[in-house]
C-alpha cells in the first residue's frame, strides 16, 4: 500500500508530504467542486429504505460520482500548474439548494522528486 493515491499521474495525499519524496516547488491551492441534486427515483428509493433501514445504494453511488469529478477538476488544475503532486487534500459538502449538495475538495499542488539515498 502506498502513501498516496495517483489520479491521472498526480499523487495525492491528504498529509503535509509524501514518504520517500521532498517538495521542490509549490505551486499553491487548487480545488475542484460539484453541485449534485437528487434524483426522483433515487429519492423514492431511499425513502423505501428508510422504513426498513439499510445502506442508500443510490445516494453512496451519486456521493462517489460527484468525489470522483471534484477530484478530476483539482488534479486537471494541478496539472495546469506543472504540478506532480497535491498534498493536505481535505473535502468539504454544503447545501446549496434545496435538493442540491456541492462537494468541494482542495490541496496544495507541489512538485516533488525522489529523496536520493
Amino acid at each position: 500500500m502506498s502513501d498516496y493515491s495517483n489520479v491521472d499521474g498526480i499523487m495525492i495525499t491528504n498529509i503535509d508530504a509524501i514518504p520517500g519524496y521532498a517538495i521542490a516547488a509549490h505551486y499553491g491551492l487548487v480545488n475542484g467542486s460539484n453541485v449534485r441534486s437528487k434524483n426522483f427515483v433515487v429519492d423514492a428509493l431511499a425513502g423505501l429504505k428508510n422504513v426498513v433501514g439499510g445502506e442508500l445504494g443510490g445516494y453512496t453511488k451519486l456521493l462517489e460520482e460527484t468525489r470522483e469529478e471534484s477530484i478530476r477538476r483539482m488534479v486537471q488544475q494541478a496539472k495546469m500548474m506543472g504540478a506532480n503532486a497535491i498534498v493536505n487534500v481535505r473535502f468539504s459538502t454544503s447545501s446549496v439548494a434545496a435538493g442540491a449538495s456541492e462537494l468541494y475538495v482542495y490541496g496544495t499542488a507541489v512538485k516533488v522528486v525522489p529523496i536520493q539515498k
